[in-house]
């Protein structure tokens, strides 16, 4: 969030312009990607493209099935993330949301950018290394969902603040404690500075039984109070996470929705976005992949406030989507109308193992595939011959850390070379295991490649 100086002429409602270079005579740091050279620390590349760059593998524009990649191997649709990242920003600016993905979905520079080139305000990340990754890269502006007590990463975000003006950083708060640690850490940036920039906070709404965030009305109160005795903070909004509410569901997600809009007429009632500036906006931020559309119902009913709003939604799951638990809780299940999400990820392995007639094993396992909320799901069978048909009768049942294991129903055929392609759940938890993922055409060219930081 820009401060009120000067030197931030940029407020909080104007859409992310990315810097699109590293600084004074570097190149764009994303398009610098392309030069990375491909070797052995890839998973599921072809090793005859050692020693070249990933974008001049990309120019070569390989067959995925016959172009040297080795199983098993990651792929990302490039037509269903095309979609993806088109349907959240549109439904966002359909609904006069900002839009600040959560980037530790897929911690992905390549990704972050066409998110903001599709009209996202910023990018959400969890931990202060994932904000470091966000501005190496260029991004702007940073939404951190957690309360950062880290002396040495709040010092380094307080140099970031006065080594670039245009740098935005705001974080959670939700206990007194944590406003206190955070003060006692940027007090000698602060003291340092003839001109310091506050580090801007929102207080966080939790849910009793739920994770972290203050759970009552007062206990907000209380660290609003200590944000406004911090000198080197400033509060700019409330923010939380209605996925985390226990057994939730659209009601009760709705009035804990509700709870955080009157908690931030409350807090501007009492004052406490005084040190904001008249055309400053006042954050209320929400939203996961599961509920968005009932984050945009009521976020469609703020209260007019002291200054404008900036309603910001967080979904991240979205930009790949999932075969599992996104899939089944999309909200465009509930809101057909208002667009739709495809799965993007195939994780292709192939069968190494028939030792019993109704047991087979894939050589992909849990370094590979996610399963913290749903097994790999085989969507579809390719023979040696490249005949493709859908996996029917074929089911993983258990993963082990390099092999899956496949059972088959009666009449189920599967054979040792056979590939297979498995849809998978939770996407946060794909990206993670994977540095390099191949981008493929319907056709299974390959045309790009998406590099990953954590």
């Amino acid at each position: 969030m820009a401060a009120e100086h000067p030197e931030h002429p940029e407020h909080l409602q104007r859409p992310e312009s990315p810097r699109r270079t590293g600084g004074p005579g570097h190149a764009d740091p994303v398009a610098r990607l392309a030069d990375e050279v491909v070797d052995h620390r890839f998973k599921g590349l072809p090793p005859d493209a050692a020693g070249l760059t990933v974008g001049e593998l990309a120019a070569e524009r390989r067959p995925l099935f016959t172009g040297g990649f080795t199983t098993p191997v990651l792929t990302l649709a490039a037509g269903a993330l095309e979609h993806n990242l088109r349907q959240l920003g549109a439904y966002a600016a359909r609904h006069g949301l900002a839009f600040a993905p959560h980037g530790k979905t897929s911690m992905s520079p390549q990704l972050f950018r066409r998110q903001l080139d599709h009209g996202a305000w910023g990018i959400t990340v969890a931990v202060p290394s994932q904000v470091r990754v966000c501005r190496a890269f260029g991004v702007r502006r940073v939404f951190l969902a957690n309360e950062v007590v880290d002396a040495a990463a709040l010092r380094w975000i307080a140099a970031e603040l006065a080594a670039d003006p245009e740098a935005v950083i705001v974080c959670y708060v939700d206990s007194v404690r944590g406003v206190e640690l955070m003060d006692a850490a940027l007090a000698p940036a602060r003291d340092a500075s003839p001109a310091p920039r506050p580090l801007d906070v929102v207080v966080e709404l939790g849910a009793p039984g739920g994770r972290t965030g203050v759970r009552t009305a007062g206990e907000a109160a209380r660290v609003a109070q200590a944000v406004a005795e911090a000198p080197s903070l400033r509060l700019a909004g409330v923010a939380g996470y209605e996925g985390e509410v226990p057994d939730a569901d659209a009601g009760r997600v709705r009035a804990w929705l509700e709870d955080l809009v009157a908690l931030a007429a409350d807090l501007d009632a009492a004052g406490r976005f005084a040190a904001l500036g008249p055309e400053e906006e006042i954050v209320v931020s929400a939203g996961g992949s599961a509920w968005f559309d009932v984050v945009a119902e009521v976020f469609g009913r703020v209260p007019e406030l002291s200054r404008p709003v900036l309603r910001l939604l967080r979904s991240g799951a979205y930009v790949s989507h999932d075969d599992g638990h996104y899939h089944r809780a999309t909200p465009f299940n509930r809101v057909p109308g208002q667009g739709s999400l495809l799965p993007a990820f195939r994780l292709w392995a192939q069968v190494v193992s028939r030792p019993e007639p109704h047991l087979a094993f894939l050589n992909a396992g849990k370094r590979d595939a996610s399963y913290d909320l749903d097994l790999p799901q085989p969507v579809a069978v390719r023979t040696a011959g490249g005949a493709e048909r859908a996996a029917d009768g074929v089911e993983v049942v258990k993963l082990a850390d390099q092999h899956a294991f496949v059972r088959l129903a009666p009449g189920a055929e599967l054979e040792v070379g056979d590939w297979v392609a498995l849809g998978l759940s939770h996407p946060c938890t794909v990206f993670d295991r994977w540095q390099l993922i191949p981008v493929a055409e319907a056709d299974g060219t390959v045309t790009d490649f998406v590099r990953t930081f954590f």
